[in-house]
């Protein structure tokens, strides 16, 4: 079967569970479950004649696994299904340490996009970046590959190699690259003072991960830059792109001293709110949240909970990274689906993986880079070219110094 033909077969197929799964997750009457059995009913009419009359005969296996991958993507992007096989390799690594190539990876249309890529990791090296699209690892093309399979093809023993064919932004033609497995160690938090002609000093603090700990290093590093004399403080989210949402929770209350930081919220999971703790909060300083395109997950929390009522949010159009309550949902046959079963939201009630947070300040660069996804096409560019001016920084120091 050629490409265009299996693209054709699958698009059609994920269409119609997509039918099904709407009118299931909205069946709440006797009208509305006709509708599921109906749709149920059109769905298996329509296998039918492919089975039967379609120019070859396709893999009916191949077309359900890709209606299954492309329904739940469409629904959430970090989804996943696993066949047993697969799940119960993913039950023996998912807490285990393993080497990385240091990517943070989500799907779109179908392939796996590149969040971010981590500082001092392979794939950084190898100029991966925000947007870039991974076509195949090794020779298993990513099409319809679950998020987590493809995590545990990509990770593995420290110092082995792993083959990649990566479509980079701006890029025709797929780029092939060997990249080298590594145990990586995030960069501590760092903080500096600049102090510049008719400003008051600014003490930036930068953290590129929020895993557990960070929230205690940014407090030591804003009592550092508050001895040294700062009047204003700048938190620098780009590229922060891992770490634990209650990290980002406890990072966000460093700087609110009341108020709904974010809450949690499911189908079947009820609310969940996150409040300040007032005395948690250690400075009430003017404060400016840097933020960019690779800014996921925990960070979104951070900059969502502080914009309007405690900083400006100055940069690019975050990503929208997994800022969800994920489980494994196993089937009869030994396989999985791993799904959202409650999404975090940020307090004017905007879902963060759905939205990603847009800065009051938005800052583009003028060299203007494509972005793949449609979704964010108005989004703001990376604005700190090679070698160039930091852009983002800049307006983030001007807008800190009207506070």
């Amino acid at each position: 079967m050629n490409r265009r033909f299996q693209f054709a077969v699958v698009a059609s197929s994920t269409c119609l569970v997509l039918m099904l799964l709407f009118g299931a997750v909205r069946g709440r009457s006797a009208s509305n479950d006709n509708n599921v059995y109906s749709h149920l009913g059109v769905y298996s009419e329509v296998l039918s004649r492919i089975k039967a009359d379609y120019v070859e005969e396709p893999d009916m296996k191949a077309v359900t696994v890709g209606a299954i991958n492309g329904m739940l993507e469409s629904l959430d992007p970090y989804a996943s299904y696993l066949n047993a096989e697969q799940y119960k390799q993913y039950q023996k690594t998912k807490d285990q340490t393993r080497a990385s190539v240091g990517v943070v990876l989500s799907r779109r249309f179908g392939y796996l996009s590149v969040v971010d890529a981590l500082p001092g990791s392979a794939a950084a090296k190898a100029g991966i970046s925000t947007g870039d699209v991974i076509e195949s690892i090794g020779n298993v093309s990513t099409r319809d590959m679950p998020l987590a399979l493809a995590q545990m093809l990509l990770d593995g023993d420290n110092g082995s190699t792993v083959e990649l064919s990566v479509l980079r932004v701006r890029k025709s033609e797929p780029q092939k690259m060997t990249l080298t497995r590594a145990n990586l160690v995030y960069p501590p938090v760092s903080g500096r003072l600049v102090n510049e002609p008719g400003k008051d000093p600014i003490g930036i603090i930068s953290t590129y991960a929020l895993d557990p700990g960070r929230a205690k290093d940014i407090a030591a590093k804003v009592e550092d830059l508050e001895k040294q004399g700062a009047k204003r403080l700048i938190l620098d989210l780009r590229h922060c792109s891992t770490g634990s949402l209650e990290e980002g929770i406890a990072v966000a209350n460093l700087f609110l001293d009341k108020g709904l930081i974010t809450y949690s919220q499911g189908q079947k999971v009820s609310r969940q709110d996150y409040q300040a703790n007032t005395s948690k909060a250690i400075t009430k300083l003017p404060l400016a949240v840097v933020v960019n395109r690779g800014t996921a997950g925990a960070s979104e929390i951070v900059a969502s909970a502080l914009m309007g009522r405690r900083a400006d949010v100055v940069g690019e159009h975050t990503y929208g990274g997994d800022a969800t309550i994920r489980q494994g949902k196993t089937m009869d046959d030994g396989s999985a689906v791993l799904i959202a079963v409650a999404k975090y939201y940020s307090p004017d009630a905007k879902a963060i993986e759905d939205t990603g947070v847009t800065p009051n300040v938005a800052v583009a660069d003028t060299e203007q880079i494509g972005d793949l996804d449609d979704d964010n096409a108005d989004a703001a560019v990376p604005a700190t070219p090679k070698g160039g001016p930091d852009v983002i920084l800049k307006q983030a120091i001007e807008t800190v110094s009207k506070k």
